[in-house]
């Protein structure tokens, strides 16, 4: 049977053994963009490439990430300084603005100054996140990190100098890598690589819950599974590489019958359909590992004032990306230590 590589993305109080840190649901830069007029220019000065980074060259790639809405809030330095951040289990390194970058996305989010923090260390090492044939640049340092109430001591992070445009539209401030430290930069020891090494978690494994109902209650718990997110078993799938969080994906199907595109799609590959239609289409399952996951029409489809689209974006021949549409739908459980990812049905 063909085999697909596949990558769970999650751009993502203390309970007896884990911590929790809320996520926002904010505006994506799509709608802020579209809001003003704005984004058919956009996305032709920077086209829509979300496999760029899954495709190892050398450099952490940065792209076009313009439907990205979910962030969370951490702290860096002595005493802290707080920054809205995505949780990307798509790369490996923390970066934030610093108040030496003169960009334009930095100008509207908040930037890190390491001269009001008395425990903070510049590196030796420039960082460099290219994008297109723009970049993010500035260097590493390292300081205190809070997330979630966990706070991990000399943690390596980069401080932005220049910023790629986009980013002047999206609401988070930087990004707070969840994959493994072989795709790090530099050989930065990842944040919740961290947390296991300091024993600052009790399981080395972090979870991630999406509210379907609103824009509350979605979070990310480190150290641990919280029951009350999800009902049934947890199907737990092994990486094929321990990168990113990169399995293996039997089938996807459509009624029993191998996955085609049935929808209309725009000059920029993006899958539109009839807003009338949505009750009548059909559910896709995705089967990984034996297990199937099925995926209902209503949570596949976005619904805006633009007209309606489905979750499925352009991409390569061999390689998925299961982001928010599928996360929603089914809680995710992310395991360092035996290198797999459990799957259970979301309450």
């Amino acid at each position: 049977m063909m085999k697909w590589l596949l990558v769970l993305s999650a751009l993502v109080a203390f309970a007896q053994c884990f911590h929790r840190i809320p996520l926002i649901k904010g505006k994506t830069a799509r709608e802020a963009l579209q809001e003003k007029g704005i984004w058919e220019e956009y996305r032709k000065e920077h086209p829509y490439n979300p496999m760029a980074k899954f495709y190892q060259s050398g450099t952490e790639s940065m792209t076009n990430d313009a439907d990205l809405s979910y962030y969370g809030v951490i702290s860096i330095g002595t005493p802290p300084q707080s920054f809205s951040v995505i949780f990307d289990t798509g790369s490996s390194n923390l970066w934030i603005p610093s108040v030496f970058c003169s960009s334009r996305a930095c100008q509207n989010h908040r930037k890190f100054n390491p001269h009001e923090s008395s425990t903070f260390k510049w590196g030796s090492k420039p960082l460099s996140i290219r994008y297109g044939t723009s970049s993010m640049t500035g260097y590493l340092a390292s300081d205190a990190v809070e997330v979630g109430g966990i706070s991990v001591t000399n943690q390596v992070f980069g401080l932005s100098q220049t910023e790629a445009a986009f980013l002047a539209h999206m609401a988070a401030d930087g990004i707070l890598g969840l994959a493994f430290q072989t795709i790090a930069s530099d050989d930065v020891v990842p944040v919740f690589d961290m947390m296991v090494q300091e024993r600052l978690v009790s399981q080395p494994l972090f979870s991630v819950y999406l509210s379907s109902s609103s824009a509350h209650g979605s979070e990310v718990v480190f150290g641990g599974i919280d029951s009350s997110h999800y009902t049934g078993h947890i199907a737990w799938i092994p990486l094929s590489s321990a990168t990113y969080w990169q399995i293996n994906m039997d089938s996807v199907t459509i009624n029993g019958q191998p996955v085609a595109c049935s929808a209309s799609t725009n000059q920029y590959g993006e899958a539109t359909v009839n807003c009338q239609d949505i009750h009548s289409m059909p559910e896709v399952t995705f089967t990984l590992s034996g297990h199937a996951f099925t995926i209902p029409a209503s949570a596949y489809v976005s619904q805006s004032s633009y007209g309606c689209s489905t979750g499925f974006g352009p991409g390569g021949q061999s390689l998925w990306i299961l982001g928010d549409v599928f996360i929603r739908q089914y809680y995710a459980i992310f395991d360092s230590s035996t290198r797999a990812v459990g799957l259970a049905k979301s309450v």
